[in-house]
């Protein structure tokens, strides 16, 4: 709902339409205030010692006061839309893993071809290479406590590399020099020096190998369980290099995730014969790695809105899942526009399979694992439906939820889950994966300095499709109301955070609450107390539409949501996003007065701490009826204390009076909310 005031109710008049009288009242409720303001302002000066300088002016500290953002540039508009030279670089891969089971070891080879679109010409570049988080002394284990969730659990891992060389074109057109790079590591980066400068509009192609061992808790990001792997943070990256920071050094922790360019990518993945494989990417190969049996229902699933068992329990104990079980094999993937790759494997995945659209929607999972799992395909089709016809249309050939050891992560087309309770809980777990696809697979934003700004918008449409797929456990608005407890508990207690803030700085028993549910709170705020979800939901939709396949900031959002919905939100970024602001509002004084068939209320609303939100009043009367009354927000601006408003009720007697009655907003102190009787008899 808007917070626009509501049309005043029959009998209710403008200040200047009140009796004399009722005016006066109203007026020296206001008047009151002022002068022991005031008062109290000018006995603070008079008591000063003789010679004590006066309060020197100061420069505006209000909430309201304006936001000071990065000044737009070519790059960044001042509209929240990339500029008309916006550029970031490229990094396009061909892949190839193999998988040792016995060593549990895998051995990757890669060409990168990574194109300078950036102004400056690039000497050197840096490759994350997260694997490197797993080596005895490494940052990570200075910070988590061994066996926590980002701990290495005791385990000895990192990259060692066999080949790193540049491939550089010969200047007679001949075959490519091969000039092997010196490099430098730097904990999760490493820095490789370019055999020649690499100039704007300029690709350099590095060809790399390297073999890392497996961590069977890779900070609950990768792993192993018995026979099963997934496989991610697996090839050295491109590390970002962008208009706002140059290159993007900071360290993999564990808590702060990742941010990657786009590109193609070509894989290989070689395993044992009898392993099934899910990946990034379309499968390329099927008729090399996939029975006749399981081709033929894959086509009946590409055009099915109902599940298709592609791989059952039957076929996995019978033997007739594989199509041979002896030797390696090569599964091949291709992905278009994609940030990341990754894989996992196993011999024991049942195989499931739906479609809407053209997109497969895929669940892979083992047969202890199937009470729930069973579900798990129509759940990612629902997911894909209820993000594309709500916000962005899905762009990719599938979605593929993978049962294993992680708890939860999302990588481009694939969602990793571990077995989950019953199937809300599972669902839960699915659809806050795949809504990564929306935020940061397609809106690229900076995952490892900015946090909310994936799990905290994604945390936010979760509520819309768990809403829609399991309305008994609550609809929307419902599932909103529960975070909003959540995060009032928290400011209660005095132990929230402020959302903008980098993740690896966050207590991770308090990681959930600032990354997680206070920005998705702070959304919903916006689109049903502050924007109305008309203006929200256009404003939204409109920032995954300039950022889709880009890298936004805080700043392009906030600029594009003022931008589409036509309305200035410093005070609302400042309070909820920037600063930790708590919020507290109060009925501060009720005075009211009779003339004839009338009576004329005055009322003094307070704010108490420094955020500020909307008013939301509810008058009852003595007959049981009721009124609201909803001020917007900027009803503060002027004075972020105190907000007085008269009224004139023509036959009612007001017996009680309300902030927040539905706890719609949020608020610390809820005791100095009302005014009057609490029961009312009609």
């Amino acid at each position: 709902m808007s917070t626009c005031p509501v049309p005043q109710p029959r009998g209710t008049m403008a200040r200047r339409l009140l009796p004399r009288g009722a005016a006066a009242l109203a007026t020296r409720l206001a008047a009151a205030t002022l002068v022991a303001t005031a008062a109290a302002a000018v006995a603070s000066a008079q008591s000063a010692p003789a010679g004590t300088a006066r309060p020197r002016a100061v420069s505006d500290t209000s909430v309201f006061a304006p936001l000071v953002l990065p000044t737009p540039n070519e790059s960044r508009s001042g509209s929240g839309a990339p500029g008309a030279k916006y550029w970031q670089n490229r990094a396009d891969y061909t892949l190839a893993a193999t998988l040792d089971t016995a060593a549990k070891l895998v051995k990757g080879e890669l060409t990168l071809r990574y194109t300078n679109r950036s102004p400056d010409t690039l000497r050197f570049m840096w490759l994350q290479v997260e694997q490197n988080a797993f080596r005895s002394r490494s940052l990570n284990s200075y910070i988590f406590p061994e066996e926590s969730r980002f701990g290495a659990r005791g385990f000895e891992g990192g990259y060692t590399f066999s080949k790193l060389d540049q491939l550089v074109a010969s200047a007679k057109g001949g075959a490519p020099k091969r000039s092997p790079l010196a490099r430098r590591m730097n904990e999760t980066m490493m820095k490789v020096d370019f055999a020649e400068p690499l100039a704007p509009g300029r690709t350099a192609v590095l060809d790399m190998a390297w073999t890392f061992p497996v961590p069977e808790h890779g900070a609950d990001r990768m792993g192993r369980d018995g026979a099963l792997y997934e496989i991610a943070q697996w090839f050295p990256r491109a590390a970002v290099y962008d208009d706002v920071r140059g290159w993007n050094i900071e360290p993999y922790l564990g808590q702060g995730e990742f941010y990657l360019d786009y590109g193609d990518y070509n894989l290989a993945i070689t395993v044992p014969s009898g392993y099934i494989v899910a990946a990034t990417g379309a499968l390329q190969n099927a008729r090399e790695v996939l029975t006749p049996t399981q081709i033929a229902r894959h086509a009946v699933a590409a055009k099915s809105d109902t599940v298709i068992r592609l791989i059952t329990a039957d076929e996995l104990a019978n033997g007739s899942a594989r199509l041979r079980t002896t030797g390696m094999m090569t599964w091949r993937f291709s992905a278009k526009n994609v940030r990341d790759a990754v894989w996992a494997a196993s011999p024991d995945f049942q195989w499931d399979a739906s479609s809407w659209k053209g997109i497969m929607a895929y669940a892979y999972y083992r047969p202890s694992a199937a009470v729930n799992w069973h579900d798990a395909a129509d759940q990612s089709r629902m997911s894909i439906i209820e993000y594309s016809e709500r916000w962005f249309q899905y762009p990719w050939p599938h979605i593929s939820a993978v049962e294993g050891p992680i708890s939860g992560m999302e990588y481009p087309m694939i969602a990793m889950e571990n077995i989950s309770n019953d199937i809300y809980d599972l669902y839960n777990v699915i659809t806050h994966e795949i809504g990564h696809m929306w935020f940061p697979m397609i809106v690229g934003s900076n995952e490892r300095s900015y946090m909310w700004q994936d799990e905290g918008f994604n945390t936010f449409i979760n509520t819309f499709s768990e809403g829609r797929r399991y309305p008994e456990r609550g609809d929307q608005l419902a599932r909103a109301a529960e975070e909003r407890r959540m995060v009032e508990q928290y400011m209660v207690q005095g132990v929230d955070k402020p959302v903008d803030i980098n993740p690896d700085r966050i207590n991770p028993a308090l990681l959930g609450e600032a990354a997680y549910v206070k920005p998705s709170v702070g959304l919903q705020l916006l689109r049903q107390e502050i924007l109305g979800p008309e203006a929200f939901d256009d404003a939204f939709r409109t920032y995954i539409a300039r950022w889709a396949y880009k890298h936004p900031t805080p700043a392009d959002f906030f600029r594009t949501m003022e931008d589409v919905s036509g309305r200035r939100l410093d005070w609302f970024w400042r309070q909820w996003f920037v600063e930790n602001a708590r919020f507290d509002q109060s009925v501060d004084s009720v005075v009211t007065r009779t003339k004839g068939d009338t009576t004329f209320v005055g009322v003094l609303y307070g704010n108490r701490e420094r955020g500020v939100l909307p008013v939301r009043a509810r008058f009852t009367f003595s007959d049981g009826t009721t009124q609201d009354y909803v001020y917007p927000a900027e009803v503060w601006s002027t004075n972020s204390r105190q907000y007085v408003r008269e009224y004139a009720f023509v036959r009612k007697q007001l017996v009680h009076l309300e902030l927040d009655p539905e706890q719609r907003l949020l608020d610390v102190d809820r005791k100095n909310n009302s005014w009057g009787t609490k029961r009312i008899t009609p």
